[in-house]
């Protein structure tokens, strides 16, 4: 299973992945990503919170990437993800935010 960081090009994320220290994390951002990055598989290309689709496009994109656990580091994702909690729950995804990190 995978953890997914979003916020890819923030450095808080790539200092939480250095403090998570586990192979299986994956870097996702809806703002632009270098597209070498992207075509590595390095970082991952996510829905735009702004979009009225983006719970339902994250949980697809969780169950299609085996990911079992979210730390959405932009408050907008975190505020979306936060109130379709039991929605992930259903699915075994954790939606883990700063107060828990």
């Amino acid at each position: 299973m995978y953890t997914l960081i979003t916020a890819a090009n923030s450095s808080l994320a790539h200092s939480l992945k250095s403090k998570l220290g586990t192979r299986h994390i994956l870097l996702g951002d809806y703002e632009e990503l270098p597209e070498f990055l992207l075509n590595s598989g390095k970082m991952i290309s996510l829905p735009n919170p702004g979009e009225a689709s983006y719970v339902h496009r994250i949980l697809t994109l969780c169950l299609d990437k085996n990911i079992d656990n979210i730390y959405p580091l932009r408050q907008n994702e975190a505020e979306l993800l936060l109130n379709s909690n039991q929605l992930f729950a259903e699915y075994g995804i954790s939606i883990i935010t700063d107060d828990k990190i």
